[in-house]
C-alpha cells in the first residue's frame, strides 16, 4: 500500500483523527503507561503485519529493513518504542489536557525537524497560521482548566515526556519519509512498529519488571473494568484503531505529502476533532470561547493548507 500524493493531505486527516482519541482510550484501559505502550505497539504492530501480508504488493517486509539497516533500526527504537513509551507514561503523572496540549505542538517540532534535516525553512505563512494555531489550542484547553495545567512537580515530569514525545516523534516523521517513499508506507511501518514493539516489551520488562503476555489480554479481574467494558476491549481499540490503522495514514500521508510541515498542520485539529466528539457523541456543553478557539484553529489550518490557491488567487507567490 503506497499513499498517492492525491490522497496525501486525506489520509493524514484521518491518521490525526486517530491520534485525537488515543489519550482518551489509553486512559480507559486503567492500565499504567508504560505497559499499556507495550499492548498498545506489540498488538498494533502485529496488525500492521497481518496487513502487509495479506496485499501482494506488501509482502516485502524485509526491504525496508534490508535497506536501512542499523539506522532503520536504531530510527524505530528512538522514534516508536522511545517516543510512545515517553507518551503514554506522562499519563501517568500529567492531566489529559495537559498531555494534549503539549503533543498537539507536533507540527511545530516537524517543521523544525525538516528545517535541521531537510534545511526547508518556515515560511512567513507557517509561521503566522502555527502562531495563531497555538494560540487558539491555547484558549480552548485552558478554558475551565487553568487549575489541571498548573498541576504540581510530578506533572512537570509529566509534561516533559510529553515534550520529548512531540520532538523525537516529529524528527522520526522526517527522518523515515524517505524510506517510507522507496519502500511503501504499510510494509515500513508496519517493520518499524515491530522493532519498535519489541523495544518496548523489552525495555519496560526490564526497567518496570512487567513482561507484557498477550495472551492475558482479557484476564482482568472485575475491578478493572472501565465503563462496563473489559480493559482488553479498550487496549484491542487502542492499538488497532489508533496504532494499525492510524500511524499508517499518518506516516504514510506525511511521506506522500509534497510539503510535509505544511501536511503536518492537520495536527492542530486534534483537539479540535476531540471536543466536537465531546459535543456530539458524549453530548458535552461548549463555551462561547471554546467555540471562537476552534474557529480560529480551523481558519489556520486551512489557510495553511490551500495557501498556493489563495496566494494564486491574491496574485502572490506561494511559499
Amino acid at each position: 500500500m503506497q499513499v498517492s500524493a492525491r490522497y496525501a493531505y486525506l489520509a493524514t486527516f484521518i491518521g490525526v483523527c486517530g491520534h485525537a482519541s488515543s489519550e482518551f482510550f489509553a486512559v480507559l484501559s486503567g492500565i499504567s503507561g508504560p505497559e499499556v505502550s507495550v499492548w498498545r505497539y506489540v498488538i498494533g504492530a502485529a496488525g500492521l503485519v497481518v496487513w502487509a501480508l495479506l496485499i501482494p504488493s506488501t509482502r516485502n517486509l524485509i526491504a525496508p529493513l534490508k535497506d536501512g539497516g542499523l539506522y532503520f533500526i536504531m530510527l524505530s527504537l528512538i522514534g516508536v518504542s522511545a517516543t510512545y513509551l515517553a507518551f503514554h507514561w506522562a499519563l501517568d503523572f500529567a492531566s489529559v489536557i495537559q498531555v494534549a496540549t503539549v503533543v498537539t505542538t507536533i507540527p511545530i517540532f516537524v517543521g523544525l525537524s525538516n528545517l535541521i534535516i531537510n534545511k526547508q525553512p518556515f515560511t512567513t505563512v507557517k509561521i503566522i497560521t502555527g502562531t495563531l494555531a497555538i494560540l487558539g489550542i491555547v484558549v480552548m484547553l485552558t478554558d475551565g482548566y487553568l487549575g489541571e495545567l498548573s498541576g504540581d512537580s510530578n506533572s512537570l515530569f509529566g509534561v516533559a515526556l510529553a515534550v520529548f514525545c512531540a520532538a523525537f516523534g516529529s524528527a522520526y516523521s522526517v527522518l523515515v519519509k524517505p524510506i517510507i517513499t522507496k519502500h511503501g508506507a504499510l510494509p515500513t511501518t508496519a517493520v518499524s512498529l515491530a522493532i519498535g514493539g519489541v523495544g518496548l516489551w523489552i525495555a519496560v520488562g526490564i526497567f518496570w519488571n512487567i513482561w507484557v503476555n498477550p495472551t492475558t489480554l482479557f484476564d482482568r479481574p472485575g475491578t478493572e473494568v472501565t465503563a462496563g467494558v473489559n480493559p482488553g476491549i479498550w487496549i484491542l481499540v487502542l492499538a488497532l484503531w489508533n496504532t494499525t490503522i492510524t500511524q499508517i495514514l499518518w506516516f504514510g500521508g506525511l511521506a506522500a505529502a509534497p510539503d510535509i510541515t505544511r501536511a503536518s498542520y492537520l495536527f492542530f485539529l486534534k483537539p479540535v476533532i476531540a471536543a466536537v466528539l465531546a459535543v456530539f457523541i458524549l453530548s458535552q456543553p461548549i463555551s462561547a470561547l471554546e467555540a471562537l478557539a476552534i474557529v480560529l484553529v480551523t481558519s489556520c489550518v486551512f489557510v495553511e493548507l490551500f495557501w498556493p490557491r489563495i496566494a494564486a488567487v491574491l496574485g502572490k507567490q506561494a511559499a
